[in-house]
């Protein structure tokens, strides 16, 4: 994020207008849990703010107000499964705070994305919780039980997708699998990255990361592909399923823990998109967005070092 003009406050709040549009179409295809989880993890994120504030005796009002926790709690809340119980939630965003911001000294001094450490943490921790995702939409009342432990809900909930597919036998059965998911996926994908044109357009973040980032993700599964077409997902499909777009636009241009050189956002976003496409196909993870940011987040000091301008004169 580059605008000069703005303060931390400003920015977060444009964040949340460029969320809008894919929270909105994620709304229209799953319902109402989408944002009760938005909800509690608002609240979460200001509740584990303030305390840990209070613990240090830091003032709270001005740092809360800066927006920055909110939209860690915004970020993570449309991560995970809809229909996740309350607790998972509360405790990510919990943990996201802590160890992901505060516990380094607050914004701007934080090495990780706190959002994908909470992921992270989250679905290492309960891995059931995190891949159990709504199939259908899903009325308040429905998601009202299943996210306060109300009542059984198997009859609209399942894996995801992406995890799904690991187990078919060709890639023809996989894609053939995907064809209902991959509509409200691409549809979802769209909505953020027109969040993120919006944030390109108002200049609150670089292009670099965005464009390399994509560019990674196309030109890995593309060798992929081109290997083996019937064994690899064509990079067209990459693109448009799991939180591609999200990532591109909303955290992996993350401005505290991305790279802060123009060569340096190049680096790190294609290395970032060459992950994803890896953990996904490779891995055992469903969707590599998390740990490809966290990975990338430790090395940001080395890239940032080799890539720096040269000072003019020396």
């Amino acid at each position: 994020m580059h605008s000069n003009t703005l303060d931390s406050s400003q920015i977060m709040r444009q964040v949340i207008y460029a969320l809008i549009v894919g929270v909105s179409v994620s709304f229209y295809f799953f319902g109402w849990g989408i944002l009760i989880q938005i909800v509690l993890a608002v609240i979460a994120a200001i509740v584990a703010e303030s305390a840990f504030l209070k613990m240090r005796n830091y003032p709270i009002k001005s740092t809360i107000s800066d927006g920055s926790a909110a939209v860690t709690g915004v970020l993570l809340a449309i991560s995970i499964p809809s229909i996740a119980p309350w607790w998972v939630i509360v405790v990510g965003v919990f943990f996201a705070i802590i160890f992901g911001k505060q516990i380094y000294g607050g914004l701007g001094n934080n090495p990780f994305n706190p959002a994908m450490l909470g992921y992270a943490f989250l679905l290492i921790s309960y891995p059931l919780h995190m891949t159990t995702w709504a199939s259908e939409f899903v009325s308040i009342g429905s998601s009202l039980d299943s996210i306060l432990n109300l009542s059984s809900v198997d009859t609209f909930t399942g894996a995801t997708k992406l995890d799904e597919v690991r187990t078919q036998i060709s890639l023809g059965t996989a894609i053939e699998t995907l064809k209902p998911y991959s509509v409200s996926q691409a549809w979802i994908n769209f909505g953020f990255l027109l969040g993120g044109l919006y944030l390109l357009m108002r200049k609150i973040i670089f292009w670099h990361i965005p464009v390399s980032f994509l560019s990674g993700i196309f030109l890995t599964s593309g060798v992929l592909f081109l290997m083996d077409d019937n064994a690899y997902f064509p990079p067209q499909l990459h693109l448009m399923l799991g939180a591609t777009m999200l990532c591109a636009f909303f955290i992996a241009t993350d401005p505290v823990s991305s790279s802060t050189t123009p060569n340096g956002r190049l680096i790190y976003g294609f290395l970032i998109g060459v992950l994803v496409v890896i953990i996904r196909v490779f891995g055992g993870y469903p969707d590599g967005v998390a740990f490809a940011v966290l990975l990338m987040n430790i090395a940001v000091p080395l890239i940032d070092s080799y890539t720096k301008p040269r000072v003019f004169g020396k």
